[in-house]
């Protein structure tokens, strides 16, 4: 029987189909004005963020302890209150009216510089008047679970307020009281006690005895008025005088004991604290 044998030209390798390209597309490189606009970008939302939404701040003093203690960093919600706009007297519509009892964060009126935190015991219309400690409202006592008191001797100004004007005028300053106030507070005290203006406010720390407020130097014009504390977000352990240290050796000897001792006194248990 013959054999059938393949032909060369059947022995040959198939060629390989042909293959289908899909051009590679080049990524473009960054350029400075990319990274530069990126990072206006960012700054102009922290900053939107700061100036409208809210800001963190630390609570350097003991004046409302102790609902809110030396250490505190807390946010402050600036939406409620109608934030105002950066270089302008003009502010956004406000959220929310200010009550009595809630606690806000203001400029300081003598200094608004400073910032201060404080609780509101009268608005615009209210009658204030302080007995042995005890705070009335309109003629009523007020009830305050939160106020703490430290000394249990009485003072003037302090524990009972307003003072008679004959009395105002014997009253030292070492005390804390605000020249300024000592002139204006006569023309707003009654008989029935301390009457607040329309657009004013009268604040309070809850560490009665130890707070600087509307007592020693007046009232808050609602202008001033930046927010108010929303939660603790850290809490650290240590004195008024560290945290209010005012030359660079204090403040980087005070910055490195944060350092080698934030396990160990932060209050982790106040993490998340509400108000």
């Amino acid at each position: 029987m013959e054999t059938l044998e393949p032909k060369p030209e059947e022995l040959a390798a198939p060629e390989p189909a042909e293959e289908s390209t899909i051009p590679v597309r080049q990524k473009r490189q960054e350029t400075v004005w990319d990274t530069l606009r990126s990072l206006i970008i960012v700054l102009a939302c922290v900053l939107c963020i700061r100036t409208f939404v809210a800001e963190a701040t630390v609570i350097p003093t003991g004046s409302m302890e102790s609902t809110i203690l030396i250490g505190d960093h807390v946010f402050l919600n600036k939406l409620l209150y109608g934030p105002r706009l950066p270089y302008t007297t003009l502010r956004l519509p406000p959220v929310k009216e200010i009550h009595r009892l809630d606690i806000v964060a203001f400029r300081y009126p003598r200094n608004p510089s400073v910032m201060f935190v404080k609780r509101v015991i009268g608005v615009g219309g209210d009658v204030v008047k302080i007995e042995d400690k005890k705070v009335f409202l309109n003629g009523r006592p007020l009830f305050e679970p939160y106020a703490q008191f430290q000394f249990p001797a009485a003072m003037p100004l302090r524990d009972d307020f307003p003072p008679t004007p004959s009395l105002l005028e014997t009253l030292p300053a070492s005390w804390g009281l605000d020249p300024a106030w000592t002139r204006e507070m006569p023309s707003f005290i009654h008989n029935d006690g301390l009457h607040v203006p329309p657009g004013y406010l009268f604040v309070m720390g809850d560490n009665r005895d130890n707070s600087l407020d509307s007592r020693f130097w007046g009232f808050v014009p609602l202008e001033n008025i930046v927010g108010e504390p929303l939660f603790v977000y850290w809490s650290y352990d240590a004195p008024t005088k560290d945290w209010t240290a005012d030359n660079l050796v204090a403040r980087l000897k005070f910055d490195g004991s944060i350092v080698w001792n934030f396990l160990t006194k932060t209050r982790w248990s106040r993490t998340g604290q509400t108000f």
